[in-house]
């Protein structure tokens, strides 16, 4: 199996649900999947198959058997993930104008203040790790 590109990872609103499933269990069969999703989704046996079937296609799945079962577990770590999919964001939407993308978050009141301070205060770690 190909190593996943991990600078270009774009999941749907789904994949995305099924791998977070995979990242919360270190492995899991279409019916625990499936089982996990119900609530919010419902979603039919055969979908999370075809939804699995294409994300190990892709290597961000590995696929196991356990008996007659297969087992699948995530192969990509949901950090990559969401750092892939940020990035494409900000790239695609922001013109990589990072700034463009905060001020959006401010303006929107996507942010609040605590997450604001937060944010500085991971900005300022980061500052201190990379002082020489």
């Amino acid at each position: 199996m190909t190593e996943p590109d991990i600078q270009d990872i774009s999941l749907s609103a789904l994949q995305l649900d099924v791998m977070r499933v995979l990242w919360s269990s270190p492995e899991a069969t279409v019916a625990e999947i499936a089982a996990s999703l119900e609530v919010e989704r419902g979603l039919a046996h055969t979908t999370v198959a075809t939804v699995l079937t294409r994300l190990a296609k892709r290597g961000l799945v590995a696929v196991g058997r356990e008996g007659r079962q297969l087992v699948y577990r995530a192969a990509v770590a949901e950090p990559e993930v969401r750092r892939s999919m940020v990035g494409d964001l900000l790239k695609t939407v922001f013109q990589g104008d990072a700034q463009a993308l905060l001020a959006h978050l401010v303006s929107e009141d996507e942010i609040a203040e605590g997450d604001l301070a937060q944010a500085k205060a991971l900005l300022a770690k980061r500052r201190k790790g990379s002082a020489p």
